[in-house]
């Protein structure tokens, strides 16, 4: 693995194990682990959480660390946080801030939105970029959730507006079988969730009635690059 494969993956994760909804209730608090793999080869641990952060908004947090290979030499690691408020059945963005750190590069962004003037601002440490909001938006680190939710209300298909570095992207999504899946968590008789619109090799299997979250994740652009449920506890 090259160091560019391997930084492109971990920049990858956010689009991997991001989106969320709900509909007659928000999912509670929790925490959540997964192993990490590129190539068939391990290389890392990532814990996902969500947890209440008072007036009616939530914080959902990632961290990836890197514990084998490459990774593990290059004591790589990754943070994404994110703040939102639920809209009906969306994790509607507010901010998200972006952390990757190797022992040869850093990388950072950070995306807020300033909801009673519409306008969102990303900086990726060049100097911030404007664009117009959409209501009901999710960012790249909230996606997987906002998928486990609609999934969990009952849709097949999904269309979410997703604020990305120049604007905000109207991105499609598709339940297209389903697959008996093994993970370290267990067995599950999930449901495979698609991407429709554009050809990014993205994969994500839910259990929508047990967890919000996926099960696994497979990602072919930048390196075929697995996530796999370890554990999930609600707190």
């Amino acid at each position: 693995m090259t160091i560019r494969s391997l930084l492109a993956s971990l920049f990858g994760l956010g689009l991997l194990l991001g989106a969320g909804a709900a509909i007659a209730a928000t999912p509670p608090a929790f925490t959540a682990t997964y192993n990490v793999s590129q190539g068939g080869q391990s290389m890392g641990q990532a814990t996902v959480s969500l947890h209440a952060a008072g007036n009616g908004e939530w914080i959902y947090r990632k961290d990836v660390k890197g514990t084998g290979g490459l990774a593990a030499l290059l004591a790589a690691s990754v943070t994404e946080s994110s703040r939102f408020r639920w809209k009906g059945d969306v994790p509607e963005a507010i901010s998200y801030d972006y952390r990757m750190q190797t022992a040869v590069k850093q990388k950072q962004r950070q995306l807020a939105v300033d909801w009673p003037r519409q306008q969102v601002s990303v900086d990726e440490g060049k100097g911030p970029q404007s664009y117009r909001a959409v209501p009901g938006m999710v960012e790249r680190n909230t996606l997987a959730l906002a998928l486990g939710v609609a999934l969990r209300d009952g849709k097949q298909q999904v269309a979410l507006p997703v604020a990305v570095r120049q604007e905000v992207q109207v991105q499609n999504f598709k339940v297209t079988g389903r697959e008996a899946i093994t993970v370290p968590a267990g067995r599950f008789d999930a449901q495979r969730v698609d991407r429709t619109d554009a050809d990014r090799g993205f994969s994500a299997w839910y259990a929508p009635d047990r967890y919000p979250l996926p099960v696994k994740l497979s990602q072919h652009d930048g390196g075929d690059m697995v996530m796999e449920l370890v554990s999930y506890k609600a707190d």
